[in-house]
């Protein structure tokens, strides 16, 4: 797969996954779906998880994995979240994997999600706008800084290579 930006690493999505708190019958958001990866995961629990994507091609490689996982629930959603979100419900939780116009999907989810938000950021600006954001909207519960590395063999021996650290920010619900 060689869409720009994704997959999302097993750990930071496990992290992620266990951040948003999904419970059966849960109806989930993912914006900025990309390939799909945490549409599949978090389609596993919830009833109906809306994957949203403003690339066509992220969506065509969504709907292929979610195929070939077997997801029946997930329902594909291409163009700008900003223009979507409002015809999609009541949510119980929505992940945020790109930052494209986060301060106003930030609005749009504050009063129309149920439980947990969150966002994943590799950039600080997209850290800050988003704690920013969720502190103005009164959601803020946490940042987790997440650093993973793997092993690696060199020289007949083994090693960590680090992969680039990931921020998951959380907002919630009556939060604050």
């Amino acid at each position: 797969m060689g869409l720009k930006g994704g997959p999302t690493q097993d750990e930071v999505m496990a992290v992620s996954l266990a951040k948003l708190d999904i419970r059966p019958g849960d109806r989930v958001a993912d914006i900025g779906c990309g390939t799909g990866k945490v549409a599949v995961a978090a389609s596993k629990t919830a009833e109906c998880v809306y994957a949203i994507d403003k690339r066509p091609e992220a969506i065509a490689c969504a709907r292929q994995e979610a195929a070939a996982a077997g997801a029946g629930n997930i329902e594909f959603f291409e163009g700008d979240a900003v223009d979507l979100l409002p015809g999609l419900g009541r949510l119980d939780a929505a992940f945020v994997g790109g930052s494209r116009r986060l301060p106003e999907v930030l609005d749009l989810l504050a009063g129309n999600v149920r439980g947990r938000i969150v966002v994943n950021a590799v950039m600080v600006g997209t850290l800050q706008s988003a704690i920013e954001n969720m502190q103005r909207l009164g959601i803020f519960v946490e940042a987790v800084h997440l650093q993973v590395s793997r092993s690696a063999g060199i020289a007949g021996g083994v090693m960590f290579k680090p992969i680039n650290p990931v921020y998951i920010i959380v907002g919630g619900a009556g939060c604050s």
